[in-house]
């Protein structure tokens, strides 16, 4: 691949918005599996080899178990999920691919797990690693 676009390079300031979007989510209360549920499935829903490589490390270090992260791309099939978790990654999978809108039923299921406050740091989180996973499908980072 051609070397393409450093975004952080050329565009700090837009960059460092970002960053504090990021900065902004470490400081919520979002479980740290509550986070890398939503960073690795939005990631491997957009195909974002270098998103899912770094967020499985991360989910590892958190004490996530291997046979959890294999099945995260196949959570609906698996009975190693909690029914908060998959209300999370089906709202995970719905905000990543908005262009089929989200489903009153998917939005309420969630809404039934967790606080306003919660909900808001679940659908920002969503945001960013999407924001994320296209800015590095987009500039061609790898995972090595």
């Amino acid at each position: 691949m051609k070397p393409r676009i450093v975004i952080p390079t050329v565009a700090p300031e837009a960059y460092q918005a970002l960053m504090n979007l990021e900065k902004y989510i470490s400081t919520t209360s979002l479980t740290p599996t509550h986070k890398e549920l939503i960073k690795i499935r939005a990631s491997q829903v957009n195909g974002c080899a270098f998103c899912v490589n770094m967020h499985t490390a991360d989910a590892r270090k958190q004490g996530e178990t291997e046979q959890r992260i294999y099945l995260t791309s196949v959570w609906r099939e698996a009975d190693v999920f909690t029914e908060e978790e998959k209300a999370i990654l089906a709202l995970t999978e719905q905000v990543t691919m908005i262009s089929n809108h989200v489903s009153d039923e998917v939005y309420q299921k969630a809404a039934s797990f967790f606080s306003e406050k919660y909900l808001a740091e679940i659908i920002l989180l969503i945001i960013t690693i999407n924001s994320w996973n296209r800015l590095a499908i987009t500039t061609g980072l790898r995972a090595v």
